[in-house]
């Protein structure tokens, strides 16, 4: 059965029940991991004829944003690696079908140019490490970018030829387990290269015709929105927070039209979605910030769960993707 980017209530209390043990042991928590894999959502954005969900975006920011509402670190591990399987549509057919149906798949990874792959007969040697891997412990196989021939190309590897590195000291999303990785000379067949090029995927439904930087801005927005809806219901206190519901409703809004016009062949505006991605993120952590000077000491003690919302909040807006815009530089 394809999986469903929907948040069930019995999921939410039971991901709840989990998330300062995974704060505070720095990895999911086994039972959260064995829920993300029996509902599939590490295969949500990976196609259909790989065993994957091909999920709407529509549909799926929603999801990511409940999630995000429940706990921090599960949502952005399943963003993380359920996007790092929306490349499956870009692989060759069999090598994708082949990682997508791998028992319990994490495809993790970095979006870095941290290494370089030389063409060794019929496949690439690959030598490099990459700072930051969402899932890393989870992983069944890594995602990494390359120079290979004078550009750069994307590269998938059995988690058996990454020697990981214990680096995540995070203070927020903590349970992410978002380690470096190294790959000291694996060898990869050809099929396991691709190229993340609207115009080179191998999938042919509407979510692999759009833009991955649109994909990228959109998620993480969503998570970083999810996690301040959180922390809002944790302060309780009575603060208008209608711009930040404004932010937010014009956000889905044109992730609506934008998915709609991807589905009718047309072009979206990438860079309206890109506004509209960090306004959103920047009203959630104004917002967060405005509310928790009155929250009292219990906001600053981090066993309690409005601290961790903090942690994981502040934390998700250093993405590299949202820092230059989230301080102005």
């Amino acid at each position: 059965m394809a999986p469903e980017a929907q948040l069930i209530a019995g999921d939410a209390r039971r991901l709840a029940r989990t998330a300062a043990f995974a704060d505070a042991h720095a990895r999911l928590h086994p039972r959260a991991l064995a829920l993300v894999h029996r509902r599939g959502w590490l295969r949500l954005l990976a196609p259909r004829d790989a065993g994957g969900g091909e999920a709407p975006l529509p549909q799926l920011v929603r999801f990511l944003e409940s999630l995000a509402q429940v706990d921090g670190s599960v949502a952005w591990f399943v963003t993380l690696c359920s996007g790092a399987g929306w490349f499956a549509g870009f692989l060759p057919h069999e090598p994708g079908r082949e990682v997508m149906r791998t028992r319990n798949v994490c495809v993790a990874g970095s979006g870095a140019v941290g290494g370089e792959a030389v063409r060794e007969g019929e496949g690439w040697r690959i030598r490099g490490t990459w700072a930051h891997a969402t899932g890393a412990p989870h992983a069944t196989h890594f995602t990494m970018n390359a120079m290979a021939d004078g550009r750069v190309r994307s590269f998938i590897v059995p988690a058996r030829d990454v020697a990981l590195q214990d680096t995540w000291r995070s203070i927020g999303l903590r349970a992410t387990a978002s380690h470096a990785f190294r790959v000291d000379g694996a060898w990869v067949p050809v099929d396991h290269a691709f190229d993340i090029d609207l115009a080179k995927a191998t999938a042919v439904g509407p979510l692999y015709r759009f833009p991955f930087a649109s994909l990228a801005y959109i998620t993480l927005a969503a998570n970083i929105g999810g996690m301040a809806r959180h922390f809002i219901a944790l302060a309780s206190k009575d603060i208008d927070i209608t711009g930040h519901d404004g932010v937010r409703d014009r956000f889905f809004a044109l992730v609506d039209e934008s998915w709609a016009r991807v589905e009718r062949g047309e072009t979206i505006d990438e860079q309206g979605l890109r506004v509209a991605s960090l306004a959103w993120a920047q009203a959630a952590r104004e917002t967060v910030d405005r509310l928790y000077p009155h929250c009292g000491l219990a906001a600053a003690d981090p066993r309690t769960p409005i601290n961790r919302v903090w942690r994981d909040l502040h934390t998700a807006t250093q993405h590299a993707l949202l820092r230059p815009a989230l301080t102005g530089s």
